[in-house]
């Protein structure tokens, strides 16, 4: 009996099939691990679909970072997830989104200031968490803008100092590998 408790309505579950890029038994076990999350009394399915989880929680989930809950979260203050929220992110990062989608959020995701474009400090930012910020692994500051240089060399198209939408997804389509590891396992 104690497992049923978690069951969500077949017809709530076949519209988030409909809705997004996962399968039923991904639906299943994101919203188990969301309801792991929630506070004891909380898990009821009605109550699931209710709740946000705050970002201190979902963070205690280790493929997920701050930055990514941010440009998922639906909540005006931005630091907490719905049960939907949390689908939208999974779906992103299945293996079935397209590549289009993809890009699109990683595109919004390396936009740190949410200005639309990546520029010169989104870009730093981005390196700088791809690299590491420990002494050991941090650019210089001439290697950073060396590096910086010649990503806007390659990415920006029209020659503005910034990387828009679309040069980004210019970019990302001759990435072979870029679908394939924009993903999260739960």
């Amino acid at each position: 009996m104690g497992g049923s408790g978690s069951r969500l309505p077949k017809e709530l579950l076949a519209e988030y099939q409909d809705l997004t890029f996962l399968t039923k038994q991904e639906i299943l076990l994101a919203h188990r691990r969301f309801c792991e999350l929630l506070p004891e009394g909380n898990r009821s399915v009605e109550a699931s679909l209710e709740e946000r989880v705050s970002f201190e929680q979902i963070l205690s989930l280790p493929e997920l970072k701050e930055r990514i809950c941010k440009v998922f979260s639906t909540a005006p203050t931005r630091d907490s997830l719905s049960f939907e929220d949390f689908l939208d992110l999974l779906s992103v990062f299945s293996d079935t989104a397209t590549p289009d989608i993809k890009s699109h959020y990683a595109f919004r995701i390396f936009d740190f200031d949410d200005d639309g474009t990546l520029d010169r400090e989104d870009l730093s930012r981005l390196v700088n968490c791809l690299t590491g910020e420990g002494e050991d692994t941090r650019l210089s500051a001439s290697e950073m803008k060396q590096l910086i240089d010649n990503i806007l060399e390659e990415s920006d198209i029209d020659r503005d100092g910034t990387i828009n939408l679309s040069e980004f997804q210019h970019v990302i389509s001759r990435s072979p590998d870029f679908v394939s590891s924009f993903k999260i396992v739960l």
